[in-house]
């Protein structure tokens, strides 16, 4: 049985039971519904997109080292068996917190107990250049859109005549030191070592050449020295240009102006030197800080509002020993939906929490091309080929469901022994600053393989 729909109303089943309303189908969100599975209350999810994806491995993507299809999850999917569930595919437009409504372009939704999981987003610092003229790399849209743009220009670096033109073309920038510049920055680098001889005989090898930028003094900066000093010597060794104590200040699409004056000619730059929470609107003054992220208590309680919480990312739980607030990582994600979904259900059942969030930090690692990472868990450190396997087993295990672990091991041992990497297509031309950045808008082939 529905509700009566009036007009501008998400029509749902009627129901007595409190009303969840989730958004997001992150980690965060879909960690905390599983909890919610089967429980006496109704989850409504909202999500823009219809799958979950895997982020840690957009960077493969990007380089075409995993098709699209093995890091997404339909989320109908995914919550097959969920009675208690409601999908919506609908972006979010604002939270109503005093008639506990949230808005979406679909319609509005009631709601007993609103929760945020909606991630985060690139932080370009007010760059506003950089912001038009390159791309982040946090979603499906993303790694495609890198991938049609690096192949894009090694093409018209073979017919063009014009030899500073052709090493613009060629020259590849990524701008932040983090797991996912190192990561990016290793794969090309790997594609560029083995296999642009064989795509692109007419360029020579050296003519491609990769920077990868980082403002602090070392790669890494949340791991240990001893960690980022192996993540640059292997990266060298790969023939990738590390600048350190170097920031970007300007990126016109052709010019990479640094902080020192020196310009650097090329035709792509991939930003991944920051993040900030994705916030909606609605919520009051002074609860969003600078970098997007909504304050919450130590239960993931919006400040001020009794039934309206943020997980995840856009989550700012200060405390001494997090000042800015929990890492924006995945571990942290999914500990926190774990921990509100028990929460939840002994509030409504009781009418208090269960306990408060306590983050348990499992270790960082990243992996530096293929056979080569490092790892840091707890007082235990490895770095080579032991550490690359154990970020590979990690990784896999965590993968959203069994079809894609399949798919990704597979793509993974056959790479280990060959170098070769997924189909090298341009699905659909990508134009930094145009529409086909927006992730609403994935190109044919991503919506076929998550329908």
């Amino acid at each position: 049985m529905l509700e009566q729909c009036p007009h501008s109303t998400i029509c749902l089943p009627a129901t007595v039971s409190p009303r969840i309303v989730v958004v997001g189908a992150g980690f965060a969100g879909i960690n905390l519904i599983k909890k919610l599975r089967d429980k006496p209350v109704q989850v409504v999810l909202l999500d823009k997109n219809n799958f979950h994806q895997f982020q840690p491995l957009l960077y493969q993507v990007a380089i075409a080292g995993l098709e699209p299809d093995s890091i997404l999850s339909p989320i109908r999917k995914l919550f097959q068996g969920y009675k208690n569930l409601i999908y919506r595919m609908a972006e979010v437009i604002g939270i109503e917190p005093e008639s506990n409504r949230i808005h979406t372009n679909i319609g509005w939704v009631r709601y007993d107990y609103l929760v945020i999981a909606t991630g985060s987003v690139t932080n370009f610092y007010g760059l506003k250049n950089i912001s038009l003229n390159s791309i982040g790399l946090k979603d499906i849209g993303d790694a495609l859109d890198i991938r049609s743009w690096i192949l894009q220009n090694l093409e018209e670096a073979t017919i063009t005549c014009n030899l500073k033109e052709k090493d613009a073309l060629t020259n590849f920038v990524i701008v932040g030191g983090g797991p996912a510049g190192v990561e990016l920055a290793g794969a090309l680098a790997e594609y560029k070592q083995y296999l642009l001889h064989k795509d692109y005989p007419e360029l020579a090898t050296e003519w491609m050449k990769i920077f990868l930028i980082e403002a602090q003094d070392r790669l890494l900066p949340m791991m240990t020295k001893e960690a980022s000093n192996h993540a640059k010597k292997v990266l060298k060794d790969l023939s990738v240009e590390v600048l350190l104590n170097t920031a970007v200040n300007n990126y016109n699409g052709s010019i990479v102006t640094l902080a020192n004056g020196e310009k650097l000619p090329a035709k792509m730059l991939v930003w991944t030197a920051g993040v900030k929470g994705e916030s909606p609107s609605g919520l009051e003054n002074g609860l969003i800080l600078k970098n997007g992220r909504i304050n919450v208590d130590e239960y993931n309680r919006v400040t001020g509002y009794s039934n309206v919480f943020a997980i995840g990312d856009v989550a700012a739980m200060i405390s001494d020993e997090y000042p800015s607030g929990h890492p924006m990582l995945a571990p942290v994600a999914i500990q926190q939906g774990n921990l509100l979904g028990e929460n939840l259900i002994h509030l409504i059942q009781t009418g208090n929490f269960k306990r408060p969030f306590v983050y348990k930090d499992k270790g960082s690692m990243a992996t530096i091309g293929k056979k080569n990472a490092v790892a840091e868990i707890g007082s235990r450190k490895w770095k080579g080929w032991i550490a690359w396997l154990l970020w590979s087993t990690v990784h896999l295990i965590s993968i959203v469901g069994f079809r894609n672990k399949i798919m990704v091991g597979v793509n993974w041992l056959f790479h280990y022994l060959t170098y070769e990497k997924a189909n090298r297509l341009i699905i659909r031309k990508f134009k930094p600053g145009s529409d086909n950045t927006n992730t609403s808008k994935l190109n044919v082939e991503t919506n076929e393989m998550v329908n």
